[in-house]
């Protein structure tokens, strides 16, 4: 079974790990789903990352979540890429 990773932007400052999961986690099994926070202010940086079990639940939630409203704003989800090297 292979995971797949979605990039989430867009995000409310008031959304968290837990609400970014319960949001997702009607189109499949979330592994993981994260809220990337500033690390000086630990204010969300207003994007985060959702991984699924499989590559056909997290294209379901592409297809179902973008550009939908998630705690009042709209959102943006797309498969994540991976970072190369800085």
């Amino acid at each position: 079974m292979s995971t797949k990773k979605l990039f989430i932007g867009g995000l409310a400052w008031a959304t968290d790990d837990n609400s970014l999961r319960d949001a997702f986690s009607h189109y499949g099994n979330v592994t993981d789903a994260i809220v990337l926070r500033d690390r000086e202010t630990g204010r969300s940086r207003g994007f985060g990352f959702v991984t699924f079990s499989s590559a056909e639940e997290a294209d379901a939630a592409v297809d179902g979540l973008n550009e939908q409203e998630i705690d009042g704003r709209h959102v943006r989800v797309q498969p994540a890429t991976e970072r190369r090297g800085f």
